[in-house]
């Protein structure tokens, strides 16, 4: 029970209270008792020590302001799921991670690469239909372009989880 209330997300604020990522709510209380960052809004759940009990976190912020650099994110199956919202790119089914695959919209077997521009999340009954063709050889369409993860894609998945968590609400520019 104490590890499924350690593992939830926590929306981190830079000192400027701009939203710049979301952690475990278990990294976040280590923030906050190193005093790298403060707790602006916590949660109804508690960790319990022989002495004291600590409520933890929903939103902290970081006591300095850090730099944020212009971000890439690694090519993986996770963040292709996550960009493309665990949606099949031609059916529009959203589905759970294990019965999406990625596709290869130019198969590798005609020099396709593997990147954020050809791959998307797929069915596998999809995937099946599709086979080695391109989309409009198989007569499919994509629901959209595959594009780069970008800083505007992990603000909109942000804001999307945030729709969860009523205390972040506040925090999230819509």
């Amino acid at each position: 029970m104490t590890g499924d209330r350690l593992q939830k997300p926590v929306l981190v604020l830079n000192a400027s209270y701009e939203p710049i990522n979301i952690c475990a709510a278990r990294r976040a209380l280590v923030l906050v008792l190193k005093g790298v960052a403060s707790a602006e809004e916590e949660s109804l759940s508690a960790v319990h020590s022989a002495r004291a009990a600590i409520r933890l976190p929903s939103v902290i912020r970081l006591l300095e302001y850090r730099r944020i650099p212009h971000q890439t994110r690694a090519l993986s199956r996770k963040n292709i799921l996550m960009r493309d919202r665990y949606t099949c790119q031609y059916c529009h089914r959203t589905l759970p991670s294990g019965e999406l695959t990625l596709d290869h919209v130019v198969p590798r077997s005609r020099a396709g690469e593997s990147a954020w521009e050809n791959l998307v999340a797929c069915c596998h009954v999809c995937n099946n239909r599709k086979g080695s063709r391109t989309p409009e050889e198989a007569g499919m369409k994509l629901v959209r372009q595959p594009r780069p993860f970008s800083l505007h894609t992990s603000r909109h998945l942000i804001r999307m989880l945030g729709k969860s968590d009523a205390q972040w609400r506040k925090y999230l520019f819509y």
